[in-house]
């Protein structure tokens, strides 16, 4: 494990440069898009007309099928009938220029009755006195009175019967003439029904009021009205046949829809259609590549982005970006396994994949916002994944399944990050992921059996409990390969049955005992300014694990015993004192604990002076060095070393007054803080002269709770001077 954990130090060293980032990503690009390609490339069949398909063959994707819309559109507009338009106008013409015909015969009568008043020209042999001018003449002035074409059109019987009647007969001719007219050409006449229009009016006529000569007449006027009233219009046809043309809705090959099954042979419309899907080798298309490579661009800038961003420092942020490496392309590793069980035609075999192991691996060790990030990319790269055997294809029901399960791995995991809350989040992914498969099978109202209803049940339960176990066996491989101590690593090392822990309680009480209450103190105040509290409280359970060598040397374990330092010259004490944070650093490297626990026992003490040592040399030679009575270091790096350190002095310090009140333990507190900055301890780490304070605060008042049943108040002590 030692070896992997260098190996990785010397990668993460590696991410420091700009190309090595660049070629990481580009790793992790290459490694997703063969993942993914096989799941897009079009699928290239060797199959020829007339052949047989071998299996069943479905679109990779949504294709129109622009020959096929073609000639149904064709088929639509051969089907519109053609338009006729009823000319009603015809009618009314036809009417007016009967009504004019028979006017003018009865115009002709009044004229000649006017004339035969007037008498103007006197009687002579050629033309006697008031004789009418016979029917040839007659018929001249009404002629005269109409259009050549009337004239010639019509035959001159139908003339003379006209000028033959009175006035009356021609009224009442023309009211029978134009009725009949009306009632036939109100219909549609076209032209091949003309003739049976001209018959129709005939029939009206036939058995008129009229006398012979002039009911002739009148049948030859309504005949000749008659005409075609109903033409084709070739605009509103056309129109039709647009309005129908563009009726036809698209006809397109389906995504998933089948070509052609199995056994069945393949004709001129099937091999067309496969064509137009790209299923030829005839064919070469660079679209899904294309588009997979956009897709994983998207996915790594996403990624590089929030690294980008991230406030963490160099060193940190490059090892969280190996880390996320690892646990995403370990999911895509996985995932892509489980899509190759799609060649068993198992329905739903994607919701098998422990969709929440990713995200909750990385909201452990990395960060929540990750996580969700995370979650996001991995339900897009299960929708391509898990196309179900169609190429090219989205399974969005997949993809919506993991984006679900991942999220709620994520958002149910406690910040505690027990195992058994682990468990706890998997178990309520497996719930959610029921729920989610119901949604998704009920949505389509699908129809299931009983079986297959207990079989999604089952993938449900694995793909969360799944995630569950497996991040609990990944997480102590990942935090020791990268020395990461996650707030479960913390808690385990918090346990009291810890061999170290056992090891202070049996070998040094005293110390055990000092460790947890300056554990209480750190945290605390940790807390207070915003640091890791947890880390500040286990790290007070080790910081001071080297006393178990020789632990009769420190007073806190010498209730009944001598103390041996009575008997040993100062610096020899100051050696044996000195030692017991050099002798804890190499204990807890041997047992392999975290760096960021080694560094707090390194670093609690930093480079303070032992003065109770260091002024009872001076006593015995002036000549004394300061130096060799203060600890080797290094001074506290970190707000959690430097708040220990402070408390660690401030609990012993509290701890050896007789009668600790309120304002001797602020005042001890604020002295030692004060010689801490006074010496230089706390220069080299970032905390604050506002955090210090706080700091201050903080133990003053947790000091004052645990030391509160030893206070005497002055009542107290005034009561017990009476008694004395």
């Amino acid at each position: 494990m030692e070896k992997l954990q260098k190996y990785f130090i010397r990668v993460r060293k590696l991410l420091d440069f700009t190309f090595f980032r660049i070629l990481f990503f580009i790793v992790l690009g290459a490694i997703l898009f063969a993942a993914m390609y096989s799941q897009v490339k079009p699928e290239k069949l060797d199959l020829g007309l007339f052949s047989v398909a071998e299996k069943t063959i479905r679109s990779p994707g949504t294709v129109e099928d622009k020959k096929s819309t073609e000639k149904k559109r064709k088929e639509a507009r051969d089907q519109v009938q053609p338009v006729y338009t009823l000319k009603n106008e015809y009618t009314q013409n036809r009417v007016d220029l009967i009504t004019s015909i028979f006017s003018a015969a009865a115009e002709v009568n009044d004229e000649i009755k006017e004339e035969m008043k007037k008498q103007e020209e006197p009687a002579t042999v050629e033309k006697p006195a008031n004789e009418e001018p016979s029917v040839s003449e007659k018929v001249t002035r009404l002629k005269a009175k109409l259009t050549s074409g009337v004239s010639k059109d019509l035959p001159g019987q139908v003339f003379s019967s006209l000028v033959q009647a009175s006035n009356d007969e021609l009224s009442i001719a023309k009211d029978l003439t134009v009725t009949a007219i009306n009632n036939v050409m109100t219909k549609r006449i076209p032209g091949d029904e003309v003739e049976n229009a001209k018959k129709r009016v005939e029939e009206e006529l036939k058995y008129a009021s009229l006398n012979e000569s002039l009911r002739t007449a009148a049948i030859a006027l309504g005949r000749y009205a008659v005409i075609q009233n109903e033409f084709y219009d070739p605009a509103a046809t056309e129109d039709l046949r647009l309005q129908a043309a563009e009726n036809v809705e698209h006809v397109k090959i389906l995504q998933g829809q089948i070509i052609v099954e199995e056994g069945k042979l393949i004709n001129q419309d099937i091999y067309h259609q496969l064509k137009l899907v790209g299923l030829l080798n005839t064919e070469k298309s660079f679209k899904p590549l294309i588009g997979l490579v956009v897709l994983i661009t998207i996915i790594l800038s996403a990624v590089f982005y929030y690294f980008y961003q991230m406030k963490s420092l160099p060193e940190k942020r490059q090892m969280f970006l190996l880390l996320y490496g690892i646990i995403f392309l370990l999911s895509i590793l996985i995932m892509k396994l489980v899509s190759l069980l799609q060649i068993f035609n198992y329905a739903g075999i994607g919701y098998l994949f422990p969709a929440a192991m990713g995200g909750m691996l990385i909201k452990i060790l990395i960060d929540e916002k990750l996580a969700i990030l995370t979650a996001i990319i991995l339900a897009v790269c299960g929708s391509v994944l898990f196309n179900e055997g169609v190429t090219g294809t989205l399974n969005f029901s997949e993809g919506i399944y993991i984006l679900f399960s991942a999220l709620a791995g994520i958002l149910f995991l406690s910040g505690q990050n027990h195992r058994s809350k682990i468990l706890q989040a998997g178990s309520i992914a497996s719930l959610v992921n029921l729920l989610a498969i119901v949604a998704l099978m009920f949505l389509p109202n699908g129809q299931f059996s009983g079986i297959e209803y207990g079989y999604y049940l089952l993938t449900a339960l694995v793909s969360g409990i799944g995630s569950a176990v497996l991040t609990i066996g990944l997480l102590p491989f990942l935090e020791a390969s990268f020395g990461i101590l996650s707030t479960m690593r913390l808690i385990e090392l918090s346990n009291p049955n810890h061999p170290l822990l056992r090891k202070i309680l049996m070998e040094a009480p005293g110390t055990y005992h000092h460790s947890v209450m300056v554990a209480n103190l750190a945290e605390s105040a940790c807390e207070a300014i915003g640091a890791n509290g947890l880390l500040a409280r286990v790290g007070s359970y080790y910081h001071d694990i080297g006393k178990t060598k020789r632990p009769n040397f420190f007073i806190e374990n010498q209730m009944h015993h001598d103390n041996p330092h009575d008997r040993l010259p100062p610096d020899k004490s100051s050696h044996i004192i000195i030692a017991h944070v050099i002798d804890g650093s190499s204990i807890l490297k041997k047992y392999h604990m975290p760096k960021e626990i080694i560094d707090i026992a390194e670093q609690h003490h930093g480079t303070t002076l032992l003065k109770f040592f260091y002024h009872k040399a001076l006593q015995n030679d002036e000549e004394t060095k300061e130096s060799d009575f203060r600890y080797q270091g290094p001074k506290a790096q970190t707000k959690e070393s430097a708040v220990v350190g402070i408390a660690d002095s401030v609990e012993a310090a509290v701890r050896s007054l007789s009668q600790p009140t309120p304002e001797l333990i602020e005042s001890l507190v604020n002295k030692i803080v004060a010689d801490r900055l006074q010496d230089g301890q706390l220069n080299e780490c970032d905390i604050t002269i506002k955090e210090i304070e706080t700091v201050t605060h903080t133990l003053c008042e947790t000091l004052k709770g645990i030391f509160h049943s030893r206070i005497e108040y002055p009542e107290m002590t005034k009561k017990k001077v009476k008694q004395a």
